[in-house]
């Protein structure tokens, strides 16, 4: 009886192992994406500075065009000045200049504040740049560390994968049957240890019938509460098999 479950036990394994290593390997395409995704973000910031770096020089240019307009009309309100014949028109002509040149100076000011604003936004850039340029190094190198594990898994899978049927070949196929119910049923947990009088699985005490039976081990027994195959997990063999 021991031998029988000694086999489920190390078929147990294997197969717990290979659906950790399944659930590992479905976490690579999703880590790979997380690793992409930052990168992607960063490239849609800094082409939303870009786009805002370019509507502001856009306004400065328009700004600039304003200015050159102003100086032009200063400069025919000064002509004018030259060319009056009356205190009316001359104080006419030189309040023209003066709004002119007010108008001047405060679109000067917001061509200033663009040029702040430009400046600020270049800095940021350059730093969003090597941002971009460290976080892509990071991102091959995680890459090639993900791609090295997924090929780990792979090796460790295809052993795995190799040494079941070798495992399955040794169990008894009404044995197999029943172990292959229970592991879909309950979560990957076919057979569960007895320690103390308790089912390891369900965490229930056995009945002490039950309990006494187990130990004599002249057969395989469920645990009347999970109903899943189980051994006593203090015997020697077991234990020893478990450090194994």
């Amino acid at each position: 009886m021991k031998k029988r479950l000694k086999l489920l036990l190390e078929l147990q394994t294997c197969d717990n192992r290979i659906h950790q290593i399944i659930r590992k390997k479905a976490e690579g395409p999703l880590r790979m994406k997380g690793l992409r995704g930052e990168l992607e973000e960063i490239d849609q910031q800094n082409k939303d500075a870009l786009d805002r770096l370019e509507v502001l020089k856009k306004e400065r240019r328009k700004f600039e065009s304003e200015v050159q307009e102003l100086v032009g009309k200063i400069e025919k309100s000064g002509l004018k000045l030259s060319n009056v014949k009356s205190n009316k028109e001359y104080a006419a002509a030189l309040k023209e200049i003066e709004d002119l040149k007010s108008m001047q100076f405060a679109v000067e000011d917001k061509i200033l504040k663009f040029m702040e604003d430009i400046d600020t936004l270049e800095k940021d850039l350059r730093d969003r740049k090597k941002k971009r340029e460290e976080t892509a190094a990071e991102t091959e190198k995680m890459t090639r560390v993900v791609q090295e594990e997924m090929k780990e898994l792979d090796r460790r899978l295809e052993a795995l994968q190799g040494e079941r049927p070798q495992l399955v070949e040794k169990v008894e196929k009404s044995l197999l049957k029943t172990y292959s119910l229970l592991m879909e049923r309950k979560g990957g947990q076919a057979v569960a240890a007895v320690v103390r009088g308790v089912c390891q699985a369900c965490h229930i005490g056995l009945p002490p019938q039950d309990f006494n039976n187990l130990l004599k081990g002249d057969a395989i027994l469920t645990c009347p509460h999970c109903n899943r195959l189980i051994y006593w997990g203090e015997d020697q063999e077991f234990t020893e098999q478990k450090q194994e």
